[in-house]
């Protein structure tokens, strides 16, 4: 049997935003590793081994998943959103680098999917409709002194920000802290999207002017955007849109 990976992204949450091919990957799988909550939503099967771990092993499930899939195993390894974004497919590739060199001839795909910033930002309108980026609060990987410098270049840039990870049990005050920094950079009153658990059934949205925000008002499943200086609120009946206009001055 040849053995092959694949590197999925099981997307925000709604079983319907899991693309075809993750789905065609599942099926023909013999293996999936990944973290405890993202493998619970892989149904069971005969024929399928289920791997979940903890969220702290990354470098030791990439190597798991290596293996399994040098000795002719078919392997999944499973994000939620997209697995190249803050997820699963860098941390295979420093395994692949860092190990036996008869590694790299294997079958390595990576399968995309809808991450979290693209589902939050499509359920409030349009809010990265130009340019922004992306950058992850937490500090278990880097230092904060580059998290707080990456924020205040990023914010004097004038970019939307979408803000992974934006605060836990363990860094309590990271957000605010961060909010602290887009208040002292900015000056003005864009607005700032709190989307919680976008396409599950707990899903909630909150629009807020940026002096206005706080960080208690996310957890590890919202998704926090700030916009740019040009970002509008469409006001309607219901809920308004939030978006950027295509154009800059």
């Amino acid at each position: 049997m040849t053995g092959w990976l694949a590197i999925a992204g099981l997307g925000p949450g709604d079983a319907a935003l899991v693309t075809p091919e993750v789905t065609a990957a599942l099926d023909a799988a013999t293996d999936v590793i990944g973290y405890i909550p993202y493998v619970a939503r892989v149904a069971p099967r005969a024929g399928l081994t289920l791997h979940p771990s903890d969220n702290r092993v990354e470098l030791d499930r990439a190597t798991h998943a290596l293996r399994l899939a040098a000795a002719g195993r078919r392997v999944v390894v499973v994000s939620s959103g997209d697995p190249g974004v803050f997820a699963m497919a860098a941390a295979v590739f420093e395994a692949l680098e860092a190990g036996p060199a008869a590694w790299r001839a294997l079958d390595i795909r990576v399968l995309p999917g809808i991450t979290a910033m693209l589902a939050a930002s499509a359920r409030a309108g349009a809010p990265l409709g130009h340019d922004f980026c992306a950058i992850n609060l937490s500090d278990n990987l880097k230092p904060w002194p580059v998290i707080e410098h990456r924020v205040r270049l990023a914010a004097q840039a004038d970019f939307a920000i979408a803000f992974y990870n934006p605060r836990s049990r363990a860094r309590p005050d990271s957000l605010d802290r961060i909010l602290a920094v887009l208040r002292a950079t900015c000056g003005d009153a864009r607005p700032v999207l709190f989307a919680r658990a976008v396409s599950t059934p707990e899903e909630s949205l909150r629009v807020v002017p940026l002096p206005d925000a706080r960080g208690a008002m996310a957890d590890m499943r919202t998704m926090v955007i700030v916009g740019s200086s040009r970002t509008r609120t469409i006001d309607r009946a219901g809920a308004a849109l939030l978006y950027t206009p295509r154009s800059a001055a």
